[in-house]
């Protein structure tokens, strides 16, 4: 089923392509929203084993699916070689970094906002902060299906597949985090449904915006893909680690975390 998937999407435009893609992750999310339909609340410890099996998956798809392509299709020898790798990887931290001061937004643990002062509501600031830590996602599928399309030999759709895949993977217990806290909060089930769903509507829509970025300006792919993994493991060190790490047992989300590392490289190196 997957060949068949991949031989499908090859003979896509790459933009309608990562869209597909983009609405796949998109979706997942939305499932693990749905979870708040189904049950009262979660057990804290099984949350924080989740988050950790996503941190693991970003990790990751960071290393494997992006950075590592991303410098073995620079040209050069040495410090020239990796040095796109090393600017675009920067780049994307910063980019984040600078969301998260200019967005008004609230962590996953409800206690702490960051950005300017606002007074929205703090459902719409937790799914805003959700968003912006969605859009490396979206980006990263994007890019690597434009990728293909503009012939990298670095780059294969059966790669971008498997990153949608992963980031899926990963998508689920976000979902799960995002909508049963608001339902704990009070809101109807309906509409911790629909925060938790719209927390990753911006993977579609970044998906698309870097196949078609990358499509029309090839030389900055190793930028481009480096880029979304800097935003990764940015968003990982500052959300999904902390959110972690506030019971006592910190074991379960770490093991965890290797998982979810273990499966992503297994599915990216083996499959990919």
């Amino acid at each position: 089923m997957l060949d068949e998937l991949i031989a499908y999407l090859s003979t896509l435009n790459p933009v309608t392509a990562a869209l597909l893609a983009g609405l796949f992750t998109w979706g997942v999310t939305a499932l693990g929203a749905s979870a708040v339909f189904l049950f009262r609340g979660v057990n804290k410890k099984v949350l924080n084993g989740m988050l950790g099996f996503t941190g693991g998956v970003m990790i990751a798809a960071s290393f494997w699916s992006l950075l590592s392509p991303a410098i073995d299709m620079s040209e050069g020898e040495g410090f020239t070689k990796v040095m796109p790798a090393a600017i675009g990887f920067s780049l994307g931290a910063l980019f984040i970094f600078g969301l998260d001061k200019l967005m008004p937004h609230l962590h996953l643990n409800f206690l702490k906002s960051e950005g300017p002062k606002s007074s929205l509501h703090r459902t719409t600031l937790l799914t805003i902060a959700i968003a912006l830590h969605n859009i490396p996602e979206g980006l990263a599928v994007g890019v690597l299906f434009g990728a293909v399309a503009a012939g990298s030999p670095d780059a294969s759709v059966a790669g971008a597949v498997l990153l949608a895949m992963g980031i899926g993977l990963q998508n689920f217990p976000e979902g799960i985090a995002v909508s049963m806290p608001l339902r704990r909060m009070g809101l109807s089930r309906w509409k911790s449904f629909q925060y938790g769903q719209l927390s990753a509507v911006v993977e579609p829509i970044f998906a698309v915006l870097g196949a078609f970025a990358v499509g029309f300006f090839l030389p900055i792919l190793p930028y481009a893909l480096s880029f979304a993994a800097g935003a990764m493991i940015f968003v990982v060190i500052e959300e999904v680690v902390p959110e972690t790490q506030q019971e006592e047992h910190s074991d379960i989300p770490i093991l965890g975390f290797v998982l979810g590392f273990v499966v992503m490289m297994m599915m990216d190196v083996a499959l990919g």
